[in-house]
Formats: C-alpha cells, structure tokens, sequence
C-alpha cells in the first residue's frame, strides 16, 4: 500500500439542482429533492409516463412507487414497456437534462476541486448514469463546474446490475490504497454494503434516493455514517481527511 494516500470514491454526487443560491440545511436539502423530481417528471413525461403522485413517495419506498420499482429501477422498466423509438427519445432526453440543466448539490463541485488539488488524496468516481455517451454527458456536466474529469484519478461506468462493490475493490486495488483510508460516498443503501464489501468507509448521503428512515429501520445504515444534507456531507469529508 501506499501508506501516505487515501482515496475518496463517490457514487452520489450529481443531482438535478438549479444551482441558486438558498440559505438554511433543510432549504437546501428540500429545495434540490424537489428540483430532481420535477425535472424527472417532465424527463419521463415526454415519453408518456404520469409519474407526478409518486415522486414523493420514492426516498420512503412507498405507495405508488412500489410499482415502478423507484427511480433507480425505472430503466428496466422503460426496456421492458417503450417502444424502441421512445426508449431513444427518453435516452436523448435525459442526456440532454444531464448535459444542459443538471447540477452537482451545493457545495460539491468546491469539495471536489478541493480534493483534486491535495497531493496525498486520490479521487475516483463510479457511476450507473443512465443517458447516451455518459463519459461525454458527464464531461460536459463538471465542466460548467469548472471541474475536468480526466484529473480524476480512476472513472468508472458500471452497467445495470452489476455489483458496485467490484468496482469499489478494483478501483482500491489499483491506486493500491490501504482499505482503512478508503472512503465511499454514496446516496443508498447499496452503496453502503458495497462500501463494506470493500474493505473501505461509507459516508451515505439521505437526500439523494433513500431517506434516512428508510436507510436506518429498514436498511439498518448506522445514523453515524448518514448525512442529511450536502454541506454535511462535504464538511464530513474535510473533517476525515483534514483538508
């Protein structure tokens, strides 16, 4: 190992957030979950889905979410039930979202610079992003952060299925970083047993997919490695690699 490095691995950076300037942790948490939704229902109302009455229900499993399996599982959903050419507008719609209105939650484009900038810190980013040319979708999406990806250093993107904690372990094997020093961020409960698959630290976001009643009693994710909202999250990874 190099005894001298650690590495932050983030799963959960991106969200659709228009960016402005709010005031107060819940405002902040609050206002970007609801952004993400809206612009979710207008992504998946172009392709012909009425998904409005229960976006709100998703972060809790509930409700008429159950039957589209939440967000993360919409994809599937959309290969089994659209019409190729609306699987390709919906796909072009979304790379469009990513690449023009998407946004990183507040603060993390700042942590992110932050960390590319310490010598003795190894960044890496592993991503599910559903949408056409993602390496370039995602390009072009930290840039108008004033963010370059080809600083980072290891980028993965993992398929539908695939085991998160493979690539969790390869990405530490290769910047061969004692497991000890590894810290995962991510924004479910996945992410937190992959991160343990690994050997490495979780750091679980509850604004992201899963709320934090949903990550605790059903989940059992220790309230210690949960943050409720973005700047926590960040201030929590300065805190643990002292930056």
């Amino acid at each position: 190992f190099d005894d001298e490095c650690s590495a932050v691995l983030i799963e959960g950076a991106l969200a659709f957030d228009d960016g402005g300037e709010l005031t107060g942790e819940i405002a902040v948490r609050e206002q970007a979950r609801k952004n993400a939704f809206s612009f979710a229902e207008g992504v998946f109302g172009s392709a012909g889905w009425c998904i409005a009455s229960c976006l709100s229900l998703i972060q809790c499993g509930l409700g008429d979410a159950q039957m589209l399996g939440g967000i993360k599982e919409l994809p599937k959903n959309l290969t089994r039930q659209l019409t190729t050419n609306s699987r390709k507008r919906l796909l072009a719609t979304l790379t469009g979202v990513y690449r023009e209105q998407a946004a990183l939650y507040p603060g993390v484009a700042g942590l992110i610079n932050d960390l590319l900038a310490v010598k003795d810190v190894r960044v890496a980013l592993v991503t599910r992003n559903v949408c056409n040319e993602p390496e370039k979708t995602l390009t072009q999406l930290f840039r108008r952060h004033d963010i370059d990806l080809s600083r980072l250093d290891m980028l993965h993107f993992i398929p539908l299925g695939e085991d998160k904690a493979k690539y969790f372990r390869l990405t530490r094997e290769r910047l061969g970083i004692n497991p000890a020093r590894v810290l995962v961020c991510g924004d479910e409960h996945r992410d937190y047993a992959a991160a343990l698959a690994a050997g490495a630290q979780p750091l679980i976001a509850a604004y992201g997919f899963e709320d934090q009643t949903r990550l605790v009693k059903k989940f059992a994710v220790p309230e210690e490695v949960i943050c409720a909202d973005s700047p926590m999250l960040c201030a929590r990874v300065r805190h643990t690699l002292a930056i």
